[in-house]
């Protein structure tokens, strides 16, 4: 099984056309995602990687029958892009987009969930259902079907959590990239519900970072009342000054709230497992769904 996304989703790119869009959806394709369509205003009739463009989502969707979308758009439109994918009743968004200007993604936030769809990101690395699609950016080669669940605010740790457990033997059922902005679409809770709802995922890797609350949150919601699987936690940025912006836009430690200490201290206190190093989670995940601990290497 997978969560999210599968081998039989209809996916549609908007901003395919784009060079960002156009690589990544060639990758998308080699990965055996499901590509149907593509989204680039003014450009409907034409093709692009065999792919049919359309102007609109609406148009798209209707002749494609397309349930998913990735978002490849410039910043300024980016927003846009996501209420249009919304409106059109596109069940599962993902933006990849960073940069999205904070007020846009505000009332983005608000019309996807008026619309009762999903959104993964912005500002993220999508997503991989390992063996079946990927819409995003995560490198193909590094995935390998298994059982362990990943959900994570940072797409570099992503790419080396998946990396480090493909190596050892360890794989993946789907990887989840939720971005690190202020504003986000699923959050750690929303898709650790997913996992724990989904039987062919034995074990869940969570990797956060400092500033928000929602590892703290996730805590208290999933993992404290009994996920029913193991959690494997790790927290990056525990050196960074208050104040100081690390990498993404959320991750900032604002007055007592955002610290690595508080997040390391909800997760241990909720049952998770919590890692110092990502050699560590490796060998937590790898224990945690019986692989021997002599076949994890990096």
């Amino acid at each position: 099984m997978s969560i999210l996304l599968s081998k039989e989703s209809r996916v549609l790119v908007q901003g395919l056309t784009g060079r960002e869009g156009s690589f990544h959806a060639e990758q998308m394709k080699a990965y055996g995602t499901n590509l149907v369509a593509g989204v680039s205003p003014g450009k409907g009739g034409s093709t692009q990687l065999g792919i049919p463009i359309f102007d609109t989502v609406v148009d798209a969707r209707r002749e494609t029958g397309a349930d998913v979308s990735g978002i490849f758009v410039p910043a300024p439109f980016a927003a846009d892009a996501i209420m249009e994918a919304a409106a059109a009743g596109i069940g599962l968004i993902v933006c990849i987009t960073e940069g999205i200007p904070l007020y846009d993604m505000v009332r983005a936030r608000a019309f996807v969930a008026a619309a009762g769809v999903k959104l993964i990101g912005p500002n993220c690395p999508g997503l991989v259902t390992a063996g079946q699609a990927k819409v995003g950016i995560i490198p193909n080669h590094i995935n390998r079907e298994g059982s362990v669940g990943i959900v994570s605010r940072s797409g570099t740790l992503t790419y080396e959590v998946i990396q480090g457990l493909s190596q050892a033997g360890v794989g993946q059922t789907t990887s989840v990239g939720i971005g690190g902005d202020p504003i986000l679409g699923l959050s750690f809770t929303e898709v650790l519900r997913l996992f724990k709802d989904d039987p062919a995922t034995r074990a869940v890797v969570m990797i956060g970072e400092i500033g928000g609350s929602d590892e703290e949150a996730a805590a208290d919601e999933v993992i404290s009342p009994g996920l029913g699987k193991p959690v494997i936690g790790f927290i990056s940025g525990r050196t960074a000054p208050p104040g100081k912006r690390m990498g993404h836009a959320g991750a900032i430690i604002s007055g007592s709230t955002g610290t690595a200490a508080s997040k390391l201290k909800a997760l241990t206190q909720a049952g998770a497992q919590v890692c110092d190093t990502i050699e560590e989670v490796v060998a937590a995940a790898a224990a945690a769904v019986g692989q021997p601990s002599s076949a994890v290497h990096r």
